[in-house]
């Protein structure tokens, strides 16, 4: 596979790992057995949606000047950075996610609604995705961009259907903060290491 398929899986890996609401509720659905494949379904098919509109908007915006590539790179890296202290912050003082909460008389309608509330209204998603994610793979032209929004695409399937398929094994996990520290001292290396791809691409 191309590198850049999997640069795109493990930036796309590292933004979708993070702790959050948006995967609390694809473990709760999953510990609770109730639509969590409609939940993850739903979960991935934004992220492909915001994926796609990032590589395809900012990838021809990026293309027609050397000024915004520039600037793109630099803002991209700085991004990266910034979310590489933040997780490094974090797993300093990690959290446990609980999955028991609310969820158990949701129907499927509610469900639907519920997940798409999770995937759309967060701003820090369109960040990650059509920002961050289009800024750096609007960097490659052709096939390697196909291969990066794929591997891109890929960490959101494989994390949002692993998650909910995998739940009543990982839960007990997932309550330990040690293992958001791991996670969180993980996605802060490969965020600074990718900015410094990325600056020297």
């Amino acid at each position: 596979m191309n590198p850049t398929f999997w640069q795109g899986l493990a930036l796309g890996g590292s933004l979708i790992v993070a702790i959050g609401a948006q995967n609390a509720h694809v473990l709760r659905m999953g510990l609770l057995r109730r639509h969590a494949m409609l939940t993850a379904a739903v979960c991935a098919l934004c992220d492909i949606a915001l994926i796609s509109l990032g590589l395809l908007g900012m990838g021809a915006l990026l293309a027609d000047s050397p000024a915004l590539m520039a600037a793109a790179r630099w803002g991209g890296a700085a991004y990266l950075l910034w979310y590489a202290f933040g997780s490094l912050r974090a797993a300093f003082k990690p959290a446990a996610l609980d999955a028991t909460q609310q969820g158990s008389s949701l129907n499927r309608q509610q469900a639907l609604a519920t997940a798409l509330g999770f995937s759309l209204l967060n701003p820090h998603v369109y960040l990650d995705t059509v920002l961050l994610l289009g800024s750096v793979g609007g960097r490659y032209d052709g096939i390697a961009r196909l291969q990066f929004g794929l591997g891109a695409v890929s960490a959101s399937l494989l994390w949002f259907f692993g998650l909910a398929l995998a739940a009543k094994a990982l839960a007990p996990w997932l309550a330990r903060p040690m293992v958001w520290r791991l996670l969180d001292g993980l996605t802060a290396a490969v965020m600074a290491g990718l900015a410094v791809m990325l600056l020297r691409g």
